[in-house]
């Protein structure tokens, strides 16, 4: 026991002089130009973490982000009122780290890794980098078995699989945060590690307090950078989530990593590629973006110690899902959830428009009747959307086409099952058994509210649960 304990505190102090560097590396402040200044003489890659030394006795932490002429330009994280031409600026990381532990579990940090929920320092005995060596393709493992989200809509209608990445596209004010909660409560996942990026202030500890909650975070670390910081710590911070997943999962874990939002750390990145004069691209972003979202993305998965299922969100402008990052997201993740404003605007919780939805990974990780119910429905659903507008003025004429009068007379039953409240949690057992009650309810109109089957149908199913004539031929036909 003696000898591991040695080799373990051998180790750590290691890995703690490749951290340090050989000989001192400093320079001196020469210009100043928006949000970015310049130093001389100071041989630091791109990635070290600096200090600058004011005059007034302050220490600014700043970041190397690229070289103009013989200069190299950081980028501040904090403050830059004080900083003046001659300031001394110290390179004290070659690149960035940040402490792990299973210390980190219940508790909220900021994109350095420091903790800002009032509960004491940490003392996360090793470091690791936060861009880390990308995992081979043929080292990763093929997705054969679904994770529970608690949501019986993801569940039942877009199975995710264990070590997939999903996207949650919508506009503001639709509810991510909301959904975000109640997979980090619900999710059959070991351990959750969620990024709050870009996040207004106040609206990090109403998500702990009122979205996650106390039995939510403990099993959670929490990482956040808000709107005001610096660029660099937005882009960090998603990077550090993405660290700390990869901990887990080495440990043989299962982790849910929830990024929110991924849009918010392109946009950082486009801040700091446009600060160093990079050529914007489409719509204002850099190419850099671009080349971001993948290495940030591609950090999930399953290996053989563990797995990474990730959530992330993508903030769609103006509700237009093929503007620049959300298209660039959707050929990167394994399948997308989109929240629908209409849904929303009608109450109907979570908003989750499952035509517009899609789990690629739902055929290698669900069973052959699962898939097939779940594709009844949707198409039941995208029937009536395709007639609503004639339903709704009262010139549908039922009776000449047997499928679409089943689509009108089942909406009331799917909009009932589709919706849950905040405070529900629906297992994956739980949303294949309701799946197949809300078919049969709607197949036969001897299963609805007889022989005690209505027990585990929504209720709005029972009201609805009537048949065209011939409607076997019907559905077998769906």
């Amino acid at each position: 026991m003696v000898a591991k304990n040695g080799q373990h505190n051998f180790g750590k102090r290691l890995e703690a002089l490749e951290q340090m560097l050989s000989f001192e590396v400093s320079g001196r402040i020469v210009g100043l130009t928006g949000l970015t200044v310049e130093a001389a003489d100071l041989a630091a890659p791109v990635g070290a973490q600096c200090e600058i030394m004011t005059r007034t006795g302050m220490t600014v932490r700043a970041e190397v982000i690229g070289f103009r002429s013989n200069s190299t330009v950081l980028m501040p994280l904090g403050e830059m009122s004080g900083i003046s031409r001659g300031d001394e600026v110290r390179c004290k990381r070659v690149h960035s780290s940040v402490g792990i532990g299973d210390e980190l579990l219940g508790r909220v940090i900021n994109a350095q890794g420091e903790p800002i929920d009032g509960l004491g320092q940490l003392l996360c005995q090793t470091r690791r980098p936060i861009e880390s060596e990308r995992v081979a393709p043929l080292e990763r493992v093929r997705i054969t078995q679904p994770v529970s989200t608690g949501i019986r809509c993801i569940d039942a209608m877009t199975t995710c699989g264990c070590g997939q990445r999903m996207g949650i596209f919508s506009g503001p004010g639709v509810g991510k945060s909301v959904l975000l909660g109640m997979i980090a409560r619900y999710t059959s996942a070991d351990i959750t590690v969620i990024g709050l990026v870009g996040e207004r202030g106040r609206e990090v500890r109403e998500f702990i307090e009122k979205d996650l909650g106390a039995a939510g975070l403990k099993r959670s670390v929490v990482v956040v950078s808000t709107s005001d910081e610096p660029a660099p710590l937005r882009v960090r911070a998603g990077f550090v989530a993405a660290t700390i997943a990869e901990y887990f999962r080495d440990q043989g874990k299962n982790v849910l990593l929830l990024l929110d939002s991924t849009t918010r750390i392109a946009l950082a990145q486009r801040q700091i590629g446009l600060a160093m004069a990079e050529p914007p691209a489409t719509k204002g972003f850099t190419p850099s973006v671009f080349g971001l979202l993948p290495k940030l993305i591609e950090r999930c998965g399953i290996t053989r110690q563990g797995s990474i299922t990730g959530f992330f969100t993508v903030l769609v402008e103006g509700d237009d899902i093929s503007e620049p990052i959300s298209d660039a997201m959707r050929g990167l993740l394994d399948g997308h959830l989109w929240l629908g404003r209409n849904l929303a605007n009608r109450g109907h919780y979570p908003a989750i428009d499952v035509v517009e939805s899609i789990s690629r990974v739902m055929p290698d990780v669900v069973d052959k009747e699962h898939l097939e119910q779940a594709r009844m429905i949707t198409r039941l659903i995208a029937l009536y959307r395709d007639i609503e507008d004639l339903v709704n003025i009262g010139a549908y004429a039922s009776g000449h086409n047997e499928e679409l009068d089943l689509a009108v007379k089942s909406q009331d039953a799917i909009n009932g099952f589709l919706q849950q409240r905040i405070e529900d949690k629906v297992t994956m057992e739980q949303a294949k058994a309701e799946l197949k009650n809300l078919l049969t309810a709607l197949w036969s109109p001897k299963t609805s509210g007889v022989n005690g089957n209505q027990g585990s149908i929504p209720a709005s199913a029972n009201k609805t649960a009537q048949t065209a004539p011939g409607i076997d031929r019907v559905m077998a036909g769906l």
